[in-house]
């Protein structure tokens, strides 16, 4: 199989999505450090570049955040002959290990996760990121929100005018949706 890569800029502007037209990963993980990556051979040799600050993979993609001082015009070039190679090359995302989704808490927090994940997932996982459920406590539901999410200038607005308003419309306990902070 001939692995194409191709490039999708995501509503962060420190974030690259680079999309292959490959299954690299069920479920999604997240290297935000150096440090983080150690049992993971693909992020880690990413981080061997001095331009790459983050390692996001989901699905079929990898989010890179690149170093301020760093230009998308000189280094995506590199990235995707780079992730061309380790996707052919089958690095390693991490341990394998197999999880299925599995819910827990009460009948409300299972429906909320579920929405979550049928609904929300998809959508943040198009722009490069991830959504993960955290808590449910007096209407307020908390969640984390990775790769080109996180510090991302529109997240805020994709959590209030998106989310919360979905939950809200099909949760009516729900009454607010916050993000915790990484």
């Amino acid at each position: 199989m001939t692995i194409n890569v191709y490039t999708e800029q995501t509503p962060n502007p420190a974030t690259m999505k680079f999309m292959v037209n490959k299954l690299l990963i069920n479920g999604s993980e997240d290297f935000a450090t150096k440090e983080s990556a150690e049992h993971s051979p693909f992020a880690k040799e990413l981080f061997k570049f001095n331009f790459v600050n983050g390692v996001f993979f989901a699905s079929n993609f990898v989010t890179i955040t690149k170093a301020e001082d760093a230009d998308w015009a000189d280094i995506e070039p590199i990235l995707k002959e780079f992730v061309k190679g380790a996707v052919e090359s089958e690095y390693k995302i991490k341990e394998e290990t197999t999880e299925a989704v599995n819910f827990e808490g009460t009948d409300l927090e299972i429906k909320i996760q579920q929405i979550l994940h049928d609904y929300v997932r998809p959508a943040v996982e198009q722009d490069g990121g991830a959504i993960t459920y955290k808590s449910f406590d007096e209407g307020v539901v908390t969640v984390e929100l990775r790769g080109s999410c996180s510090g991302c200038p529109s997240s805020t607005i994709t959590l209030k005018s998106g989310i919360q308003n979905l939950l809200q419309r099909m949760v009516p306990e729900v009454k607010e949706v916050v993000s915790e902070a990484l």
